[in-house]
């Protein structure tokens, strides 16, 4: 099942369950992080009512200036919602969630990109409490998760989704049901692979370009309308061109995760990856000249210093 292109739409709030002090209207975000505000941000725009936590205080403060509600505790948030959505950096912070859970009843979309076995843990812990977790990882950045240019890989138990899928369009532009649990951390391990190699990929072709003597600015303009450009080069193009990676939609300590896991689950199954090898090399060459907390687009900076360009 995949729907695209839809508005955000309270409509679905009659198939709440109720029960518990959280309204059809709520959504519980926790994990304030780049996505995680991104989509809380999309959802306040489309009329619902955003509770939010984050071990980080900063990130709690913010969301109380955007006009939602940061709450002190994880159970808090559990409580005033009957719908949640995580989004975390590791699968240690997914099992303290799960382990914190206390308000039944509810469902939780888990977004972030971890192990199969890590989610399928907290899946388990938390349907001893009541509580439905399904496997929901997103395709897009930070950038796009803004202008909710996202796309849900939702899998797991049909009902929950559909108690669900209301929420998704607040701060998607299309989601697919992909079935079992796992199912859509499967396809975003296959989405990352694409976009490990294509980020990659259009940093070889800037720097190609910039040494033969191309300007940047030209290369993405013509480039961008071309047979091979790629999401990636679109997405993160700009930044290429300006040599600026500072305002990172995804940084490459962050993205480390990411590679190690779909570089396991391509091991696991005896699935040859000499692409996606070797680009692990550059987003490792990265990390090694000080570029951890800076955009992945970063890697251009790499290849240009492999390149002699200075500019």
């Amino acid at each position: 099942m995949s729907t695209r292109g839809r508005p955000p739409d309270k409509g679905g709030g009659a198939a709440f369950a109720k029960g518990g002090r959280g309204g059809s209207d709520s959504i519980g975000v926790i994990g304030l992080g780049i996505m995680g505000s991104a989509m809380a941000a999309n959802l306040a725009k489309g009329g619902y009512r955003v509770h939010g936590y984050d071990i980080v205080p900063a990130r709690r403060a913010a969301l109380k200036k955007a006009g939602d509600t940061p709450q002190p505790t994880i159970a808090r948030v559990a409580r005033a919602a009957e719908v949640l959505i995580t989004s975390l950096p590791s699968a240690a912070a997914l099992h303290a969630v799960a382990a914190e859970f206390s308000a039944r009843g509810r469902v939780v979309m888990e977004t972030s990109t971890l192990p199969i076995e890590d989610k399928e843990r907290a899946r388990d812990t938390l349907a001893k409490k009541g509580v439905v977790l399904l496997d929901c990882p997103l395709s897009g950045t930070g950038a796009q998760a803004r202008t909710r240019d996202l796309v849900v890989y939702a899998s797991g138990d049909r009902k929950a989704y559909a108690r669900a899928e209301p929420f998704m369009r607040g701060f998607s532009r299309a989601h697919h049901y992909l079935g079992g649990f796992g199912n859509g951390s499967k396809m975003k391990f296959v989405a990352n692979l694409l976009v490990a190699i294509h980020n990659v990929a259009a940093a070889e072709a800037f720097v190609l370009g910039m040494k033969a003597g191309l300007a940047p600015e030209t290369i993405y303009k013509v480039q961008a309308e071309s047979a091979g450009a790629s999401r990636m080069f679109q997405v993160r193009g700009p930044m290429m061109v300006a040599g600026q990676y500072g305002e990172a939609t995804m940084k490459n300590e962050l993205w480390q995760k990411d590679m190690k896991i779909i570089g396991e689950f391509a091991a696991k199954l005896g699935v040859p990856t000499p692409l996606f090898n070797a680009s692990a090399a550059i987003y490792n060459a990265a990390m090694a000249q000080g570029y951890a907390k800076e955009d992945t687009a970063a890697v251009c900076a790499v290849l240009e210093a492999m390149a002699r360009i200075r500019r």
